[in-house]
């Protein structure tokens, strides 16, 4: 397979600045998640890869060549999209063997890389069938085949199971995950599922508005956020704002001392961080709770209005408009999108103690 090297990639369209000067390294057989809102412009960088999009500035280099300006059938680049692509008038056979069709091997070739491939992403025995017999999930697997069979250096793919329910869309991830090691296949994939990211990738690249806020590892991007964007878009998180005064967060609840300057800033808690415990005096009250059967999430409203969410134990017993104090192993401190800090552990005070 080969490495993937983006370098100052830039993209306008209408003269609006839609990437701006991404570059990244994906490593020979790595697989790395584009991450990002609607509009962030993941799709837009895995098109310009791909040579559907011409880039306005930057370089794309796949191994040792520059593929910059070459075009999409020329590149060692196979792109699976969300609509699948697919021919309804061709079996699952033809539509697989199209492109090798093109590169001109023969009958026995194209028979033999169809069949193998089929089995490798479970339709062995469903190249005679048409596209239009075959569920939504075995309609991506053509398409993933069909990408795969033309032994690509560089996999793409572009949300292809978006359209797919979540059970299905679960199932094939994990299918994707194991082909993908099997192969060895370096591979970008754009999605705007947080869940799919974290359990598919080796590294996120979170975008923002066509700049990448933060590169790492699942774990790391969801446990060390480094801009206050990550730290909202990744998973679930509690923001409370307060001041810093005098070496201390001014907040009745996380009185901490916080090694930054005085001001304004952010407390950000994940749901598992924060504990409560029964407490009659504490003004701040349960608002809702959903049992999630792994765990219970808790709704906290707070005297200002703010509202707190808290993941509780299955066996917890809390209602809706109960008293609790709340306490917090782990605080990280943002001023703006920065990071300041972050304080672990956390003890804090009832509010009613304050």
């Amino acid at each position: 397979m080969s490495q993937l090297t983006l370098k100052n990639l830039g993209k306008s369209f209408d003269e609006t600045d839609v990437i701006h000067d991404v570059s990244l390294d994906v490593a020979d057989g790595e697989l790395v998640c584009l991450l990002g809102p609607s509009g962030s412009g993941k799709s837009t960088i895995l098109r310009m890869v791909g040579g559907f999009e011409p880039p306005d500035r930057g370089s794309i280099i796949i191994g040792d060549h520059d593929v910059t300006h070459v075009p999409p059938e020329r590149r060692p680049t196979g792109m699976v999209f969300q609509s699948h692509a697919l021919w309804s008038h061709m079996s699952v056979a033809e539509n697989i063997a199209f492109g090798l069709k093109l590169r001109r091997l023969s009958r026995a070739d194209i028979r033999e890389k169809v069949t193998n491939v089929l089995k490798l992403v479970g339709l062995d025995g469903y190249g005679a069938r048409r596209v239009w017999q075959l569920s939504g999930g075995q309609q991506q697997r053509v398409a993933i085949a069909r990408a795969l069979v033309l032994e690509p250096k560089i996999l793409l793919l572009d949300e292809p199971f978006a359209s797919l329910d979540q059970h299905l869309r679960e199932r094939l991830r994990e299918e994707l995950r194991d082909i993908q090691r099997r192969l060895g296949i370096t591979t970008l994939f754009v999605t705007h599922g947080q869940d799919e990211a974290l359990s598919l990738a080796d590294r996120i690249v979170v975008l923002k508005s066509g700049k990448i806020e933060q590169v790492a590892s699942p774990d790391r991007m969801y446990r060390d956020p480094q801009t206050r964007f990550v730290a909202g878009f990744i998973g679930s998180m509690n923001f409370i704002a307060c001041d810093i005064r005098n070496g201390y967060a001014d907040h009745p609840l996380f009185p901490i001392a916080v090694p930054v300057s005085d001001g304004p800033v952010e407390l950000a808690i994940r749901p598992e961080a924060l504990s409560i415990r029964p407490d009659t005096n504490s003004p701040a009250r349960i608002h809702r709770t959903t049992d999630y059967g792994t765990h219970i999430l808790v709704d906290i409203t707070m005297p200002d209005g703010v509202r707190l969410k808290a993941m509780c134990p299955p066996s917890s017993a809390y209602k809706a408009g109960q008293p609790v104090a709340l306490s917090a192993d782990n605080v990280a401190i943002f001023r703006g999108e920065e990071k300041l800090a972050t304080i672990t552990p956390v003890a804090s005070r009832s509010l009613t103690h304050a």
